[in-house]
């Protein structure tokens, strides 16, 4: 409750499920790899490298493994010596630095044996139901042969170098839920610890960055022998695991409504809570004035070459100094801090900025907002289910809730439908294309809702209101998906996404960041309007050192003595 008593809402999801302010997320503690983190700390979970079989090449296997309450979860990794010219970020690439599975259990000689054969091709293999995941990562060449030549020659490696790049190796991919024959999420999804989103591509990559670890390490030793250095442990916390992420990822919140509603919906209503408290103690403002300056620290070291990046890393230094001199009054003294932050945030800050506050203001309740973590997987199972006796005013309502600001759009004008979606014929994977210089319109993916909604109430404007909606899909089948969609949204109001997504300005590098930050991935690079690299677990604690203590703020860099 705020001074007057009242709770404040959550934000509307007009303001909400913009591209731009979706593609201006950032990570907090509702992340899935500081869930993880937290889960693993508190249950004092074990760790241990059963098998380290890699050679002076830097060839070999190596088992890493997590040993929960209930259940074992071993990383199988494999290092490979891949020459130069193989080296790619695309997925068409046939050859990695080093491929990984996550094996339900603890392998055995014969299951490794099985992997070897499987794991290194990726897509041209085949893993089986011990398996949740499959990955693999190509190495940072230039900080990889760094670190190597330095500790070869015993000395630490350069910070300078280890901030800029940041990561050793990055994932190209970390596929689970049934992909190539793994384990489908319904096997694992009644286990606490991966009952959470994507828990278990979390765990795969806190362990390969473990693997990366061991194998610089490794490698440098077989370079220098006994006068090779020992990496600094401060110096390898701040290592995290890089990744490349395509358009691949981008169609995932178009085409999971609830799920997405869910993360979106819980993070709101942490934010909304916060806002309501009616002050802050004087721990709680000292726990986010230092959250707020190691994120500063965080950002200062955040390089991009994209014009898009650059333009909103700008307006973010502007917002860290116009944050700063507010928080030297007494902003946070007042009744009702939070929400008057928020508030003043929306006026005087970038959506960068605004974000990036509404993320911070979460820190010290953890009591208050963790909770709600339990509530972002999906299991409602019979929402997809269309509802056929709905009349047909009804369906015209619902998609009038979601969708108003498309019907006035002109669908027919080029700059509003000029990208098309498709599945690429080679990889089977999501590619966004020109409408009207390629011919790939017959082979559109129905990842435009907002157009196909507009189409939809066109369609119904001429059926009277209380005809079931059932007869009307009955003659126009082609609108089902859309029907189904405006249900939906009767329980994910933030399900969908209030801008145009084949608009010919369409950034789907906003899609990916709003997916990723909600992994807990920082330093957003895009390299481009469809790509984008990350750092994951950069900060995070190695097993060795994961306790309650450090398995959670993390991600916040601490300033070096």
């Amino acid at each position: 409750m705020n001074e007057t008593g009242r709770h404040i809402a959550r934000r509307d999801p007009a303001q909400v499920m913009r591209l731009s302010r979706l593609g201006s997320l950032h990570q907090c503690r509702l992340s899935f790899m500081r869930q993880l983190t937290r889960r693993m700390a508190r249950e004092e979970w074990t760790f241990t490298r059963p098998v380290f079989a890699i050679d002076a090449n830097g060839v070999g296997h190596a088992v890493y493994t997590a040993q929960g309450p209930d259940h074992a979860y071993s990383l199988v990794a494999f290092a490979h010596d891949l020459p130069p010219e193989k080296r790619s970020d695309r997925v068409i690439a046939e050859a990695w630095d080093a491929t990984f599975t996550l094996f339900d259990g603890v392998p055995t000689a014969q299951d490794i044996e099985r992997l070897g054969q499987n794991v290194p091709l990726q897509e041209a293999g085949r893993v089986s139901e011990h398996e949740l995941s499959l990955s693999r990562a190509n190495r940072s060449v230039r900080l990889w042969a760094h670190v190597v030549d330095r500790l070869a020659d015993g000395q630490q490696p350069d910070l300078d170098q280890i901030y800029d790049v940041g990561y050793l190796m990055r994932t190209t991919a970390v596929y689970g839920s049934g992909k190539f024959g793994a384990a489908d999420r319904e096997k694992t999804a009644d286990r606490p610890e991966l009952s959470a989103p994507f828990q278990t591509e979390m765990l795969s990559v806190y362990l390969i960055r473990t693997f990366v670890r061991d194998l610089v390490q490794h490698m440098a030793r077989a370079k220098g022998g006994e006068n090779t250095a020992d990496l600094d442990p401060k110096i390898a916390r701040r290592l995290g695991i890089g990744n490349s992420t395509g358009l691949g990822m981008a169609p995932f919140i178009v085409n999971h409504p609830i799920l997405f509603n869910n993360w979106i919906m819980v993070r709101e209503e942490a934010i909304a809570r916060v806002r309501s408290l009616p002050r802050a103690s004087d721990a709680e403002i000292a726990q986010f004035q230092n959250i707020f300056d190691r994120s500063t620290l965080s950002i200062s070291w955040w390089r991009s070459e994209h014009p898009v990046q650059i333009r909103k890393l700008a307006d973010m230094t502007s917002d860290i100094q116009a944050i700063a001199s507010h928080l030297d009054g007494d902003a946070l003294t007042q009744d009702a801090p939070w929400d008057r932050l928020i508030t003043w945030a929306e006026e005087a800050l970038s959506e960068e900025g605004q974000e990036l506050l509404a993320s911070l203001v979460l820190e010290p309740y953890g009591d208050l907002v963790d909770g709600l973590a339990s509530c972002m997987a999906d299991s409602n199972t019979n929402a997809q289910i269309i509802d056929g006796a709905m009349p047909v005013s009804k369906a015209r309502e619902l998609i009038l809730n979601n969708f108003e600001w498309a019907l006035a759009l002109d669908w027919a004008a080029e700059p509003n439908c000029a990208r098309a979606w498709y599945v690429s014929e080679e990889k089977l994977e999501p590619r966004l294309g020109e409408r009207f210089e390629e011919p790939i319109a017959e082979y559109e993916q129905p990842l435009a809702p907002a157009r196909d909604a507009a189409a939809a109430y066109k369609a119904l404007a001429d059926w009277h209101g209380d005809i079931p909606i059932r007869e009307f899909l009955l003659q126009h089948p082609e609108h089902r998906h859309t029907i189904r969609r405006a249900q939906i949204g009767r329980i994910a109001p933030y399900g969908e996404i209030r801008d145009n997504t084949i608009s010919a300005d369409v950034m789907p590098i906003d899609m990916l960041r709003a997916k990723l930050s909600f992994f807990g991935a920082t330093h957003f690079d895009p390299r481009s309007d469809r790509w984008v690299r990350i750092c994951m677990y950069a900060g995070a604690p190695y097993p060795e050192d994961l306790t309650n203590d450090t398995a959670d703020t993390w991600v916040y860099p601490e300033p070096a003595a």
